[in-house]
C-alpha cells in the first residue's frame, strides 16, 4: 500500500513514522524547512513506547505538484493520503495532496471536529472517504524531533458509508507491528462525533475558565458549566443522529470531573500561546447546527463568544 501523508509534525509524524517503521511505503508532504530536517537528521521520534530514528522520503508540495520528486518516488495517485493539518489550514493542505489522489484513493483526515468531512468529500469526489480519530500527545520540537509525552497512542479509522474498505483492514495490519494501538472501525463517523462531544466540553470550559479542568471544577459554578456544555454538546450529536453511548457518557462525566485534573484543551494552549484557534471549527460548527435544529445552547454560544472575542483582538 502507498502512503502519502501530509505533515511530519506530532500526529503525521508519530503514526508516519510508525508505518516506517512496520515497513511500509510512505511519503511525507511537508514545508521546506521540515524537508531540510528530514533529509538532514531523518524522522526521531522520542517515545515511552520505544524511540525510533530513521531516514524517510519527504518532498515538498511544489515538488508533488511538478512530479520533480526523485528519491524512487514515483508520481502516481497513492493507495492513502493522510491528512494531519489543523482545521483551518484544510484548503491549503487538500490543493498540496491534489497530484497524489486519484480515483479511488482513501482520503483519511486525522482533524478534531466533522465539518472538515463534506468538505473533503467535494474537493475529491472520485476518492474514498476515511474518517479517522488520533489520540495522542506529542508534540514537536524546533529542533524537528517528535516527543511522545505519555503510553497513550490510539488511532481509529475507517471508511465512511455502509461499504467498508478492504484498506482499512491492511492498514490495522500495518500497525499491529508496531507500539500503536490501531482500530479499523465500522462505524468511524460515530467516533468523529463521541470525539467532538467531548472536545467541545472540554475546550468550551477550559478556554471559558482559562484554566484546567482540575481547577474549574473548585470553582462555584464550575462543575454546572461543565455539565451544560457537556449536555449541551451531546443534544447536538443526539439530534444529528449520533448520540453517544451510556457508556462513553459515563467516561466522559468521570474524565470532566476528576478531582486535581491538569487536563486542558489544545484550543487553550493555542490561545496561551497567541495563536489561531479551531473555534469555527468546533465550537462554531456546533453552534450552526444547533440552529438547525432550533437547540437552545447558552452555554455553548457563551464559550464561542469568548473564543470569538480572543480572535477579533488577536487580529487587531
Amino acid at each position: 500500500m502507498r502512503i502519502v501523508i501530509l505533515g511530519a509534525g506530532a500526529v503525521g509524524g508519530y503514526y508516519g513514522g510508525r508505518l516506517v517503521e512496520a515497513g511500509a511505503d510512505v511519503t511525507f508532504v511537508v514545508r521546506e524547512a521540515r524537508k531540510a530536517q528530514l533529509d538532514l537528521h531523518g524522522l526521531i521520534v522520542e517515545s515511552p513506547l520505544g524511540s525510533l530514528r530513521r531516514p524517510v522520503r519527504a518532498v515538498t508540495s511544489a515538488e508533488l505538484v511538478a512530479g520533480d520528486l526523485g528519491s524512487g518516488f514515483v508520481s502516481r495517485p497513492a493507495d492513502l493520503v493522510v491528512l494531519t493539518p489543523k482545521a483551518y489550514d484544510l484548503d491549503v493542505a487538500l490543493d498540496a495532496v491534489a497530484p497524489a489522489v486519484g480515483p479511488g484513493t482513501a482520503v483519511l483526515p486525522l482533524l478534531n471536529g466533522v465539518a472538515h468531512l463534506d468538505r473533503i468529500a467535494a474537493r475529491f469526489p472520485v476518492a474514498r472517504a476515511w474518517g479517522g480519530v488520533a489520540h495522542i500527545g506529542a508534540t514537536l520540537t524546533e529542533a524537528g524531533t517528535i516527543r511522545h509525552l505519555n503510553s497513550f497512542n490510539r488511532i481509529l479509522f475507517g471508511a465512511r458509508g455502509a461499504m467498508p474498505d478492504p484498506r482499512a483492514a491492511a492498514l490495522a495490519d500495518l500497525f499491529a507491528l508496531t507500539p500503536v494501538e490501531a482500530e479499523a472501525r465500522p462505524a468511524i463517523e460515530q467516533d468523529l462525533w463521541d470525539k467532538l462531544v467531548f472536545l467541545a466540553t472540554l475546550a468550551g470550559s477550559t478556554c471559558l475558565f482559562r484554566a484546567s479542568i482540575g481547577v474549574i471544577r473548585e470553582t462555584p459554578a464550575g462543575r454546572q458549566a461543565i455539565a451544560d456544555l457537556l449536555a449541551e454538546s451531546v443534544a447536538i450529536a443526539t439530534r444529528e443522529g449520533f448520540a453517544p453511548s451510556a457508556q462513553a457518557l459515563d467516561g466522559y462525566r468521570v474524565e470532566l470531573d476528576r478531582a486535581g485534573s491538569p487536563s486542558t484543551s489544545s484550543m487553550l494552549r493555542d490561545i496561551e500561546r497567541g495563536a489561531q484557534t479551531e473555534r469555527a471549527h468546533i465550537l462554531g460548527d456546533l453552534l450552526v447546527r444547533a440552529a438547525r435544529h432550533e437547540l437552545a445552547v447558552p452555554m455553548l454560544a457563551l464559550a464561542d463568544a469568548h473564543v470569538a472575542a480572543y480572535e477579533a483582538r488577536r487580529v487587531m
